[in-house]
């Protein structure tokens, strides 16, 4: 059962916001639907275990499935059931899927040419709005990222202090979680998508349903998509304008749309890599640096107790002679006070000098 959602809902309860779904059909009019898992399901001809994976209560992986009359797509925020008619958005409310409701207005309407023709497959144009709002949102998150990271690092490297490292911390867990949801969420999902011939020709709806509407000759003039426009275009020129279903075509067609976000994916990751390298760089120089002060800690710590070494021997030499205890010796002898003074000094200059040698010697002590 579905109806419209009301506009006094709270979607801020815990398992409303869940409930709400976005459907965009194939002139991108769209309709804020308030639709429980039986709905949902009868609309887009799911199984179940697929609608779960779509459950924000849910820690299911990130996740780009084929199937046979749907597209199930959970890539960071977006969690989206593509059709052949119509694109299913949970939770439209959101930030950041809001500026995709208005893409996904801007490019789902039909492109067609003179003859009639439609030019793109309804599913190929909202994946690719859908994938390209993911790469776009990653990249931003690294820009800031970088924006922040740089100037807090070079501040580290010219003042050691624990503000500057706290900062650096949490900057440096940032970056590794953002690594992560790039490497192993969006990543690795489109690599094993393009390492399985049969997964992506999974994701050519149109084809499996016996609707044959994309065609190399069409593709070159489609000007709404930047990717299916120019990067497949380039190949598809070189082909036969006759396609059947399952062919090697198609699953290079698709393939040249996920590679071209997957390249783009890569190269954010090759900045947060390069970003990596960066702090780790930091973090050996601030270790070098912490190193040596550690050092010349050791060493000012060496010194003292060669110094106290001393001064106790000294001490020991003025306390026996320094006791009111009658002794023969200390008869008419007042002028030896002197000497045990000079020798007395002279035995802890040399006994001083002896521990810091052997120290220098043994490499604890810099010359």
């Amino acid at each position: 059962m579905a109806k419209a959602a009301s506009p006094g809902a709270d979607l801020g309860k815990k398992g409303m916001a869940s409930r709400i779904w976005c459907v965009l059909d194939s002139n991108g009019e769209p309709v804020t639907l308030d639709m429980d898992k039986a709905a949902v399901m009868h609309r887009a001809g799911i199984h179940a275990r697929d609608l779960r994976i779509l459950d924000p209560l849910l820690s299911y992986p990130s996740t780009i499935l084929g199937r046979e009359r749907a597209i199930v797509l959970n890539l960071e925020h977006i969690k989206a059931i593509i059709t052949a008619e119509e694109v299913l958005l949970r939770n439209p409310t959101n930030e950041h899927v809001i500026p995709i409701v208005e893409e996904l207005r801007r490019r789902l309407p039909l492109q067609t040419l003179e003859n009639g023709a439609e030019v793109t497959p309804f599913e190929f144009r909202a994946l690719e709005v859908a994938l390209e709002a993911i790469c776009s949102f990653l990249d931003a998150r690294t820009t800031e990222l970088e924006t922040s990271a740089y100037p807090a690092l070079d501040e580290l490297t010219s003042k050691i202090s624990s503000r500057n490292l706290d900062r650096v911390r949490k900057l440096k867990s940032g970056m590794t979680r953002l690594i992560s949801r790039v490497q192993k969420v969006v990543r690795d999902e489109l690599e094993q998508l393009l390492d399985d011939d049969d997964d992506m020709a999974e994701l050519f709806l149109t084809r499996k349903a016996g609707s044959s509407t994309l065609t190399p000759a069409l593709l070159s003039n489609f000007p709404a998509s930047p990717v299916l426009g120019s990067k497949l275009s380039a190949v598809s020129r070189t082909k036969s304008l006759a396609s059947t279903h399952g062919s090697d075509d198609d699953v290079e067609e698709v393939e040249m749309l996920l590679e071209c976000y997957f390249m783009q994916v890569d190269g954010t990751l090759n900045k947060l890599n390069t970003l990596r390298e960066y702090i780790d760089d930091t973090e050996d120089y601030i270790n070098i640096q912490l190193d040596n002060h550690r050092n010349q800690l050791i060493q000012l710590e060496l010194v003292l107790n060669a110094a106290t070494l001393a001064m106790a021997l000294y001490s020991l030499v003025a306390g026996i002679f320094g006791m009111n205890i009658p002794y023969p010796w200390n008869d008419d002898h007042a002028y030896l006070f002197k000497w045990v003074v000079v020798a007395g000094c002279m035995l802890c200059v040399g006994l001083f000098s002896i521990v810091m040698a052997y120290a220098r010697h043994k490499g604890l002590v810099g010359t």
